[in-house]
């Protein structure tokens, strides 16, 4: 699913800054301006993957011609000193950037007592399988409390 959002793009003496109006003000930088439309992306696909997991639904993205970026960088960010700005989409594929980058497994190395795993090989369970379920579990309680 492509998702397509307008961002603010804001040159500043060391660097860019990116604002996406639409997503809360959601901001993000970078050194260049290839550093800070990847750091755009990135800042994107994290936001509407974690909205999408929780279920809240998006807003519709702004049409390029109702942002002005001047305007809205003088109104949100009053201390930011910029040299010069534009507004532009940002697009991503957040299912496949959710696949490459939020999705992957990750080695973890834990400890638990030897009886524990003999028993666990005796009776053919999945330990990254039953850690991943208490996580989950975990992470839900936390979360609803």
């Amino acid at each position: 699913m492509m998702t397509i959002y307008p961002a603010c793009f804001y040159k500043e003496k060391n660097g860019y800054t990116v604002i996406f109006p639409d997503l809360n003000g959601l901001a993000t930088c970078g050194n260049t301006l290839t550093e800070a439309m990847d750091m755009a992306i990135d800042c994107m696909a994290g936001y509407v993957y974690d909205e999408q997991e929780e279920g809240h639904p998006l807003p519709d993205a702004s049409e390029l011609n109702e942002i002005d970026p001047l305007e809205y960088g003088k109104k949100q960010l009053p201390d930011l000193e910029f040299q010069e700005c534009f507004v532009n989409y940002v697009s991503v594929d957040v299912n496949d950037y959710a696949r490459r980058h939020f999705e992957k497994t990750v080695k973890k190395t834990l400890t638990i007592p030897a009886w524990l795993n003999r028993q666990a090989i005796r009776y053919g369970i999945n330990c990254s399988k039953v850690l991943k379920k208490a996580l989950i579990a975990e992470l839900k309680e936390i979360r609803n409390n």
